[in-house]
């Protein structure tokens, strides 16, 4: 295909668009493209370490027609023993509510003063039918027992981030928890949508998924009340 481009003669595909100066804009994707190139150079293989795209890579190789780069994509994934992913559908909606709440916060010995702090309760619900990915979210969230987990392909999520100025007993009291992510060593706390969110994004792009829509403004990824995914 690459070769059927620029040869003399041959009509232009739409693909291929000149830019001046003996310059082209092939319209794919431009990373996959990296490899695709060093094949081509080298006559051989080679891919980082935990490389995850290559069904991707698969789908480039086809494009340009580069038997030889299928034939090493099977070959390499038949030594991994991991097949092909599978189709499989993402979607993750999130919603946030302000409560404000009431409290007596104590000013001295024997001062007790009224108090009121907003609190910002989030509640997400993930559904994704490929369960390896549903099994990451699960652990991303620390969701790995029956109190927050549902079963099946889809699990519910409702925290509430501790304001500073509520007191700490008051905030147990009232039965809120807050949202955790991450390993030993790297936890750390999802405050708002924006935090989780891009947890989600993360372990989406970790599992072979393509951002598909972002409602409602596609132009704010991270503020949005809905994400879908999809694998093909």
């Amino acid at each position: 295909m690459l070769g059927a481009m620029f040869r003399a003669g041959t009509p232009m595909t739409p693909n291929l668009n000149p830019q001046g100066g003996g310059h082209y804009f092939i319209d794919r994707d431009g990373k996959a493209f990296r490899h695709i190139l060093n094949f081509l150079r080298l006559g051989r293989l080679d891919l980082p370490c935990g490389y995850g795209e290559t069904a991707l890579l698969r789908a480039e190789a086809d494009f340009y027609q580069i038997r030889p780069l299928l034939d090493a994509l099977r070959e390499l994934e038949a030594s991994q023993g991991t097949p092909a992913p599978t189709a499989a559908l993402l979607h993750a909606d999130v919603d946030s509510s302000p409560r404000l709440v009431h409290f007596s916060a104590r000013r001295g010995p024997h001062h007790y003063e009224l108090s009121s702090v907003q609190v910002d309760t989030f509640r997400a619900n993930l559904f994704c039918t490929d369960p390896e990915c549903l099994g990451a979210m699960r652990a991303r969230f620390g969701v790995a027992n029956e109190d927050r987990a549902e079963g099946g392909p889809h699990f519910h999520l409702e925290w509430a981030p501790c304001p500073a100025e509520l007191p700490e007993v008051e905030y147990r009291r009232l039965g809120l928890q807050p949202l955790w992510t991450g390993g030993p060593g790297e936890r750390r706390e999802v405050v708002g949508t924006s935090g989780f969110l891009e947890e989600v994004l993360r372990v989406a792009l970790e599992h072979g998924f393509r951002l598909d829509s972002v409602f409602p403004d596609p132009e704010d990824l991270l503020n949005s009340r809905s994400l879908r995914f999809v694998r093909h």
